[in-house]
């Protein structure tokens, strides 16, 4: 078993240690990996990342890409490359500070997160996941108030503020049952490792925090969503809060910029131009229905006769698969057995339609059609639609269907 050193120092970022074993490249791993007989390196676990760095064997240095711990407590170094290294030898590692301090932040303020919502809703923690842009927690609540939501940020940063003393202990199981730890891991043989908030959590965790909730810097919650077992809240904590407050603040003064208009008015800014784009929809809409009924009663004018009806057909090189559908319709339904051949070659399309109680199944017609010029489609007796492979199979298509209309 690896000896942890970040166990009694979160805080360790370069330490020295012996060479266990030297795991080579394989096909299933392709990295090889070190293992030695303590180590500074956080492997992942309990919802924490791993931390990256760099080990030196003299002269020659490599850098760690990933740890991870086996179930046997033997920790794992993957390397980008091996360096020339046997068991017994002594090697330098040393941790990237910068993603250790990171990875405190925002462990330390998941503890404080998670406190909060116990003492002030009872809604327990079901699960933690930290990423490299944001973090989350599951709650066990069936729902979160924004108002409950604002209560719990305001309370963790008020402890954060406080700036109160993050303790690590070690207890045994019967002690650990003894406490009033906020959540009890299942039974382990040895010691629990505790961080102790003090006068606000108490929990079992085996990662790496911060020494006074100070250093947390502040918390910030982003985003409350439903999940399977219950609702999940995604937060950021110290300098990633910091980063992504600024984001925030650029893209909302980049927004603002272009509505020419303060910042706290780009909502009320957008709901004006979204109901200005609703309504100009509704107005195209409506042109676009005259458009097609005045379209339709020009075409008819000078449509050829068809067993007592009219036979409409007309290809379209500027007009969309949309439009051809409702001029169809509009020309079916301005008089009585009127049948509607259209086609786009813009869209590649083709539509058939007619008016109701005709006989003809345009829906087979089509399909029959189609497949003779390698395109797809179908539909009902009154009104099928499909797509051909050029331009040039437009015309060809339609044709065919009136050919097959008039019996030819």
């Amino acid at each position: 078993m690896t000896e942890h050193l970040y166990y009694h120092n979160s805080f360790l970022y370069d330490f020295e240690a012996n060479v266990v074993d030297v795991v080579l490249a394989s096909e299933t791993e392709p990295r090889p990996a070190l293992i030695l007989d303590r180590t500074a390196f956080y492997p992942t676990s309990g919802g924490q990342i791993f931390d990256t760095g760099s080990i030196a064997v003299g002269e020659h240095q490599a850098r760690v890409v990933e740890v991870s711990e086996a179930e046997d407590g033997i920790v794992h170094h993957f390397l980008d490359k091996l360096p020339d290294v046997h068991p017994g030898m002594r090697i330098h590692g040393s941790i990237d500070a910068n993603r250790r301090r990171d990875h405190m932040q925002q462990h330390s303020g998941q503890h404080v997160l998670s406190a909060a919502f116990v003492h002030l809703f009872d809604m327990p923690t079901v699960s933690f996941h930290m990423g490299d842009d944001y973090c989350s927690i599951d709650i066990d609540a069936k729902a979160i108030s924004p108002e409950q939501l604002e209560s719990v940020e305001q309370l963790a940063n008020e402890i954060i503020l406080d700036d109160r003393p993050v303790e690590i202990r070690f207890v045994s199981q019967e002690e650990a049952r003894q406490l009033a730890l906020r959540k009890l891991p299942p039974a382990e043989r040895g010691q629990l490792r505790l961080i102790d908030i003090r006068d606000f959590d108490l929990t079992a965790c085996g990662g790496t925090h911060v020494r006074h909730t100070g250093q947390i810097g502040c918390i910030l919650l982003r985003k409350v969503e439903k999940v399977r077992q219950g609702m999940r809240v995604a937060f950021v904590c110290g300098q990633r809060a910091v980063q992504t407050a600024r984001r925030d603040y650029s893209v909302l003064a980049e927004a603002a910029s272009l509505f020419s208009s303060h910042i706290w008015d780009v909502c009320q800014q957008v709901r004006k131009s979204q109901e200005e784009a609703h309504a100009g929809r509704r107005q195209r809409e409506q042109l676009l229905e005259e458009l097609a009924e005045q379209h339709a009663a020009h075409m008819l004018e000078d449509a050829p006769a068809l067993n007592g009806g009219k036979l409409v057909m007309h290809v379209f090189a500027d007009r969309d698969l949309a439009y051809i559908k409702l001029l169809a319709q509009k020309l079916t339904r301005l008089e009585p057995k009127v049948v509607a051949l259209l086609g786009t070659t813009r869209q590649l399309s083709v539509v058939a339609a007619a008016s109701t109680g005709q006989s003809t199944d345009l829906g087979a017609l089509l399909k029959k059609s189609l497949t003779s010029y390698g395109g797809r489609g179908g539909g009902s007796r009154e009104m099928a639609q499909g797509g051909v492979p050029t331009a040039e199979a437009v015309e060809p298509v339609l044709t065919e269907i009136a050919n097959m209309i008039r019996g030819r």
